[in-house]
């Protein structure tokens, strides 16, 4: 089946990925494909292409990766032979994904049905880059896709439609981003047909209340503090998987990956930090409040492995303990 709405996509990651693909199935004409520049990556960090762009590449999709849109910013030239390829491509919408760039009025203004951007999160909370981990490592007990009409704000545009999904117990920001990943390809792809139908959708502006912001995920944030919370660690580990992981440093200085961890009862009065007890079932580790039980784990260079396989290769033991993060 074809359509006449011609849609210029935006978007970088698998997330988009997703998307882009669902809506060339449906069979809406995309004349243009835009994602950030190649990037390097991997051990031997060769440049690679974007998810969106191997996929538009397969398919036959032009594709335009400038590193900005901004006349203003650091790529004056840059941006504006992409502005000038926007204003000389024919399309009805634009629809936005994970781009990872600022999109200035001017870009806004060039589709004549506006910009649609499909956000992993229940807006207006989880505003910004890092909607999925932070709604893990909050506690929230559900999120989901958010479809809206972009304006110049960070994610603050008028609310078009949403899906929801509850975050389950053992959801990891790797099992939650696929779902609502398939979640924003189906929502998107309703909403286009609708907008084809009518030339217009409808949308009812984010409340003022309940707004929170979802800043990006740093490296150093890997480091557990095991004067927090059993509960609040065992979220974190489930937020920073895949990237970038829990981190505990031992006190001789040699790291661990903490890739899966389940709260458990404290045993005794051990400091933070302490290891309790070490068995084919798990690691456990004293918190600030009950205890930890570690049960997938990484050396550096080594892969992730269950805590029975991997003791099998280590030394860990009963009384050593994890290091305490300088606390902030």
């Amino acid at each position: 089946m074809s359509h006449s709405l011609r849609v210029i996509f935006a978007g970088t990651p698998e997330f988009a990925a997703a998307a882009l693909a669902a809506i060339h199935r449906a069979g809406f004409p995309v004349p243009l494909v835009l994602t950030q520049p190649d990037r390097p990556a991997g051990r031997g960090m060769k440049l690679q292409a974007s998810p969106v762009k191997r996929y538009a590449q397969e398919h036959g999709l032009e594709v335009a990766q400038p590193p900005s849109l901004r006349r203003a910013g650091k790529y004056p030239a840059e941006a504006a032979t992409a502005i000038e390829q926007l204003r000389a491509t024919p399309h009805d919408v634009m629809v936005v994904a994970a781009y990872g760039l600022i999109l200035p009025q001017e870009v806004l203004d060039i589709p004549r049905l506006g910009c649609i951007n499909i956000h992993a999160s229940l807006l207006p909370r989880w505003r910004g880059a890092a909607p999925i981990h932070r709604a893990i490592e909050a506690g929230d007990a559900q999120t989901g896709i958010t479809l809206m009409q972009m304006d110049v704000g960070l994610d603050t545009g008028a609310m078009i439609s949403e899906a929801r999904t509850p975050i389950s117990a053992d959801d990891t920001t790797a099992t939650l981003h696929d779902r609502l990943a398939q979640d924003g390809a189906k929502l998107i792809v309703d909403a286009l047909l609708e907008l084809e139908r009518n030339s217009k959708l409808t949308s009812t502006p984010q409340p003022a209340d309940g707004v929170t912001y979802a800043e990006k995920i740093g490296k150093q944030e890997a480091a557990l503090d095991w004067r927090r919370p059993a509960e609040v660690l065992a979220r974190q580990v489930r937020a920073f998987d895949p990237f970038p992981g829990g981190v505990g440093t031992l006190e001789d200085g040699s790291s661990v990956k903490i890739w899966a961890a389940i709260p458990a009862q404290a045993q005794g009065n051990s400091a933070p930090g302490t290891i309790t007890e070490v068995s084919a079932d798990g690691v456990i580790v004293a918190c600030g409040e009950a205890a930890l039980r570690l049960t997938q784990l990484q050396k550096p260079g080594g892969k992730r492995l269950p805590v029975r396989e991997f003791l099998a290769g280590s030394t860990l033991a009963a009384g050593q303990r994890f290091q305490l993060p300088e606390a902030k």
